[in-house]
């Protein structure tokens, strides 16, 4: 049987007031203070964080083009994103049990490595549905590598977890913010650069990392204690905090795809096909998420229960659905509110991987692969759903349909907020905040 390890009851940190929760944090140095006299294996790191989370939106924006190219329907080419999440989502529930047995250097370079394979495999695709196979593959890969690239950073960053965290975060924040952008621009040339682009940055980052970490003397450490039961992220749905927040993810990441997938093809309805401009849109929405998920969030946190934080953000992104759904007749309206949506987004992708890592004594690997697992799959059945909505019915139908969801998420967590106490009381150490955003990068991925 799996066992978990509690806390102990007498841990002074898990003791402060709610009231207090902001005086027990540790100051974190500024951007500046964490790249300062860096080793190179942070560096290579960093990089390959950068084109990860670059790949999360950079098939976005070339969308149309595919469907159109490859005599393909906008429900088929939102199997781009079906199958990556569905595998990134499966793997996730086993990516504690492998990184516990083989160490965070082996996962991430063998997860680079699927997903050099797979990408390339992308761009030299015949149909769209070799493609959509193959992106399968690559959702593993980014599995493998995502659930580990912090814990490795951690380990080989100089000057304490904290400045490592800064570089994680700003490593998110570019990649979120600029790979709708760099898909848009190599997709004017063809939409097989995208692919080729990211497998060529992707390579780059394995070979530095293979060469410059394995001569950090913390690169040895694992993030494990102890090996990880193959049963444990199925065995934490029996908890009830980490059950409440399995269930606020599933339905959070249909929202949150609802945003991401069905846009470009309501766009489309209007003759918006540049790749470019799509690209530039999804720039404005990744660049609001990140800078409210890296900034605005913490500071919410610190002043509030977190919670209350989610249930306000959630409250907002159905108002801006709704805007959507409105607006599906207007170009900038609907511009407009999309981008907009990612300020939500930001609040309660910060928000809740904090009330997922705090709502239950599980190891924090184990929570991480649960709740991770569960909204992978949530996001997989958006993309298609929202397709097959807007085609079957109305365009606007499927931004009711997020709205819809997001609400679900909302009432699960008033209803069963008793349940996620610990998160409201629990303050956070150095590494506690650098397991949240590790999670908070696997969600977005």
């Amino acid at each position: 049987m799996a066992t978990y390890a509690t806390a102990p009851t007498t841990n002074p940190a898990r003791q402060v007031p709610p009231h207090h929760r902001h005086h027990a944090k540790p100051a974190r140095p500024s951007t500046s203070e964490a790249m300062r006299n860096q080793p190179s294996a942070v560096w290579a790191i960093a990089f390959a964080c950068v084109v990860s989370f670059m790949g999360i939106g950079l098939v976005d924006p070339i969308l149309p083009t595919i469907a159109a190219q490859l005599h393909a329907s906008s429900t088929e080419s939102e199997l781009l994103f079906t199958t990556y999440l569905a595998f990134t989502g499966v793997a996730m529930f086993f990516t504690s049990w492998v990184s516990s047995r083989i160490g965070v250097k082996a996962t991430l370079l063998i997860g680079l490595a699927v997903i050099v394979v797979f990408a390339v495999a992308c761009s030299a695709s015949p149909s769209v549905s070799a493609i959509i196979g193959f992106r399968a593959g690559w959702g593993l890969g980014n599995a493998l590598f995502i659930s580990t690239a912090l814990s490795a950073i951690v380990s080989a960053a100089t000057g304490g977890s904290a400045g490592a965290i800064i570089l994680y975060e700003c490593a998110l924040g570019i990649g979120m913010a600029f790979g709708p952008l760099t898909g848009g621009a190599l997709g004017t040339i063809t939409w097989r650069a995208p692919f080729l682009g990211t497998a060529t940055l992707m390579a780059i980052g394995l070979i530095a990392i293979a060469v410059l970490l394995k001569n950090n003397p913390h690169s040895k450490r694992k993030m494990h204690a102890a090996p990880v039961h193959l049963s444990a992220p199925f065995k934490a749905m029996t908890v009830p905090g980490m059950r409440t927040m399995s269930i606020v993810a599933f339905f959070y990441n249909m929202a949150f795809f609802t945003t991401l997938a069905y846009p470009p093809f309501a766009l489309a309805r209007h003759g918006v096909h540049s790749a470019i401009v799509i690209g530039l849109i999804f720039f404005g929405w990744g660049g609001l998420l990140a800078l409210s998920a890296v900034f605005v969030a913490p500071r919410l946190i610190q002043r509030t229960r977190r919670t209350t934080v989610a249930i306000g953000a959630m409250t907002a992104l159905a108002i801006v659905l709704i805007a959507c759904a409105l607006l599906i007749n207007s170009v900038p309206g609907l511009i407009v509110a999309i981008i907009l949506a990612g300020i939500p987004l930001g609040l309660l992708n910060t928000t809740l991987t904090e009330c997922s890592m705090e709502a239950s004594d599980l190891p924090r690997p184990v929570a991480s692969s649960t709740y991770s697992g569960w909204r992978f799959l949530g996001g997989a059945i958006a993309p298609p759903l929202c397709t097959l909505l807007g085609n079957d019915t109305t365009a606007w139908m499927p931004f009711a349909y997020g709205a819809l969801v997001i609400m679900i998420s909302c009432l699960t967590i008033v209803v069963c907020r008793k349940t996620l106490h610990r998160a409201d009381d629990m303050p956070e150490t150095q590494m506690q905040q650098a397991e949240s955003i590790n999670l908070a990068a696997q969600n977005l991925s």
